[in-house]
């Protein structure tokens, strides 16, 4: 059973929940963060969970905007694009949000409450408006709000071209400085081969959606059941380590016997951190937390603590939480949030592309008619 399938199945199955989760308001920026943040926004609203307290989409594209029906929205940039987008030029994408903060910030009203843990801005670090938008939105919400503000960004794959790597390289580098901590999400991460661009997207997007809905849905208080259910401020001090954070998951057919689980947790573990991460081959970190989903009765206490304690020698950090999500199923999940994973290779494997991809761009900019200088010609204009 695939991760949607078991997560519905069990979320309508769960025990009696009290609505305790981590409060969140999401703005998505540009397409893919309109288009994230609408699946995000469209989930809680399934799963009941009422994480999601507001969603705001903002771009400077009409169209983008006019096919998300589950989320508001908010068209920036009018008077310079005229509703047409700024075409992957993320340097006007951030001149755009700075010269239309006040209108963004206004729409916010009512969606960042009292009740808010955080805010969420989320983007597609490659193209224009998300690109270069969400640093300048996370850096003015900073000043404006006392709560955490994250990054969610989408970097893109390895075929997406010189232009989109290049952008992502400056976005993240942006965002890691500006944003409280950077949820990052490798696009080749999740895709198939053989998959059809939009087809890949939209699977992502879904991915996207579940596993973050699963993180923040997990701070649910639940009756009777012990002080290890994980609340969202261990959520937050994870993700308190700043940088790069990182999100796993993986999942498998439970035992009736809670002793027989205790190699089911300790597998789910690995797998989550090891092959199920949103950025491949990212397993050091600052800080970490290990959620571990299912029925109660079947979630052995040893096997928690001693995937916790692999989960310390394999990321090198002795920030190591965990705790538990009740959910009447028969799987076992493992939700891994790495926090401050910026030191992994993959990332600064991705930053060397980005480099390069800028470089080509400059060495292309060259003017062709310095080969030609003569003093003794002037310019025909």
């Amino acid at each position: 059973m695939d991760f949607l399938s078991w997560y519905v199945t069990a979320t309508f199955n769960s025990l009696s929940v009290h609505g305790n989760c981590m409060k969140v308001a999401l703005i998505g920026v540009g397409q893919a963060g309109g288009n994230v943040t609408e699946r995000l926004a469209r989930f809680d609203a399934d799963m009941g969970f009422e994480a999601v307290q507001g969603a705001l989409a903002v771009n400077s594209a009409e169209a983008d905007l006019q096919s998300l029906e589950f989320v508001d929205t908010l068209l920036i940039g009018a008077d310079r694009v005229n509703g047409h987008g700024v075409g992957a030029d993320n340097e006007l994408g951030a001149e755009i949000m700075q010269s239309d903060i006040q209108q963004v910030l206004s729409a916010l009203d009512g969606r960042v409450t009292s009740r808010s843990d955080a805010i969420f801005v989320v983007a597609g670090l490659g193209g224009g408006t998300g690109s270069g938008g969400a640093p300048a939105l996370v850096h003015h919400l900073q000043r404006v709000y006392d709560v955490p503000v994250y990054a969610l960004g989408v970097l893109p794959g390895r075929n997406e071209g010189a232009l989109y790597q290049a952008n992502a390289g400056r976005s993240l580098k942006t965002l890691a400085r500006e944003a409280d901590s950077t949820l990052l999400i490798d696009n080749d991460a999740w895709h198939e081969q053989g998959e059809s661009i939009g087809g890949a997207f939209d699977r992502i997007n879904d991915k996207i959606a579940q596993r973050v809905g699963l993180l923040f849905a997990s701070g649910e208080a639940i009756e009777g059941v012990g002080e290890s259910v994980v609340d969202s401020s261990e959520v937050i001090n994870t993700l308190r380590s700043g940088g790069i954070s990182v999100l796993g998951y993986a999942s498998e057919v439970a035992s009736e016997d809670s002793a027989q689980n205790i190699r089911t947790v300790m597998s789910v573990a690995r797998q989550a951190l090891l092959t199920g991460t949103s950025m491949p081959d990212a397993t050091k970190a600052d800080s970490a937390l290990l959620v571990i989903a299912g029925r109660p009765e079947a979630i052995p206490r040893k096997g928690v603590e001693k995937a916790r304690r692999w989960m310390e020698d394999e990321t090198g950090s002795m920030q190591v939480r965990g705790g538990d999500f009740p959910l009447e199923s028969d799987r076992l999940g493992a939700l891994v949030l790495l926090g401050g994973a910026e030191r992994s290779d993959r990332i600064d494997e991705f930053m060397d592309r980005a480099r390069e991809a800028k470089k080509a761009q400059e060495d292309e900019r060259t003017d062709p008619a310095e080969q030609f200088t003569n003093d003794r010609l002037e310019n025909l204009f």
